[in-house]
């Protein structure tokens, strides 16, 4: 029983592919302090860079209005030409900062996780429209920590507005009686001012939010040992199976050996790690490896060659470079060419000097 409980806590850390199938649907790492962060970011740039230009151009146009006021037909036809002028006029003025703020509201999510096209989050749901399900997750500890967060965010905040604005208390106290006209630019740089503190300070808390939700999403997503096991079988296949897949391998691998080697001219050991079995005849274009391995292997390679007569000839460097170069079936590299048929020519010489030599 305790190696049961053992086997289904969640103590492993997810996989990719776990991670990647949260990813799948829908169910990805999201601050909303990262959200609010660059509205209000992109908002101060709004009011910064486009402010002037708007104001610029929403006053011409509402001066010519009230200035020609007395001139503007009343008819139905005319009203509705009038509103559509006034209309694409307004739009022109804020169509490019609400294009940017747009861009600012998508940034936030691709800054937080890649795009992901899923329906799974807007499927409809029984558990959603739960009484006590909802009043779960209405006092639950995420709930309340959410609340704790944006109530000391909303004190840092506005202690650091009240900081900012104290010094400016007597300029604000004139602003009553002062000309429209003056009291503009000072707003603008006031409001400027303070929405850099807020951006400031949200970039802190953007950040250690965004840090804080990552690692609960990391945590829900932790695996338990037989989860990760049942994956492992899934994507890399049982391990039985592999090993018996391996013992049929390793068994066509010893018959191809003893079938080849015996039809070998010579077999160039390291002399136990490596063992290279070579096949030449007259007319072939190059020798032709048979069989090569590595030691178990090659201590095979020398046991069937010694027993069926087959040289062998002890030659480290060249028996390493052969193993690297070629393959079962293939000729051997030009480069080795010299090397392999002086040790062919000698075994060639000793054959009809004094029979088939065991080992050299």
């Amino acid at each position: 029983m305790a190696e049961e409980n053992e086997s289904n806590e969640r103590t492993e850390d997810p996989t990719p592919r776990r991670l990647e199938e949260a990813l799948n649907r829908g169910d990805v790492v999201k601050s909303s302090e990262v959200n609010t962060w660059f509205m209000i970011a992109g908002g101060t740039l709004m009011i910064m860079v486009f402010a002037a230009p708007t104001a610029t151009s929403l006053q011409a146009t509402f001066r010519g209005l009230l200035a020609k006021s007395y001139q503007l037909p009343t008819d139905g036809p005319a009203l509705m030409e009038l509103a559509k002028t006034l209309g694409i006029e307004v739009v022109a003025a804020f169509g490019i900062p609400l294009l940017l703020l747009s861009i600012a509201a998508f940034a936030s999510n691709l800054v937080q996780h890649r795009v992901v096209f899923t329906t799974e989050p807007i499927m409809p749901q029984l558990s959603r429209i739960s009484l006590s399900a909802g009043a779960a997750r209405l006092f639950s500890l995420q709930a309340l920590a959410n609340f704790a967060k944006g109530l000391l965010k909303l004190c840092i905040v506005g202690a650091a507005i009240a900081a900012l604005l104290w010094p400016e208390r007597h300029r604000l106290g004139i602003l009553v009686s002062a000309d429209p006209a003056a009291i503009l630019p000072l707003i603008r740089s006031l409001a400027l001012k303070m929405l850099g503190t807020v951006v400031a300070i949200l970039a802190v808390v953007a950040t250690a939010d965004y840090l804080f939700q990552y690692q609960q999403w990391y945590e829900r997503h932790k695996m338990s040992l037989r989860e990760v096991k049942e994956e492992f079988r899934q994507t890399e296949g049982d391990p039985a199976v592999k090993g018996k897949l391996r013992q049929l391998r390793n068994a066509r691998m010893r018959k191809r050996i003893m079938a080849a080697v015996p039809k070998a001219s010579v077999v160039i050991t390291n002399p136990t790690h490596f063992a290279v079995a070579l096949r030449y005849e007259r007319g072939m274009n190059a020798p032709v490896c048979v069989a090569k391995g590595v030691d178990l292997i090659a201590r095979k390679i020398r046991e069937i060659a010694e027993k069926h007569d087959i040289p062998v000839v002890e030659n480290p460097p060249l028996a390493r470079a052969l193993h690297g170069t070629v393959e079962i079936d293939q000729e051997i590299p030009a480069e080795h060419y010299r090397a392999v048929a002086e040790i062919i020519g000698y075994i060639m010489r000793l054959r009809r000097m004094v029979g088939r030599p065991r080992a050299l």
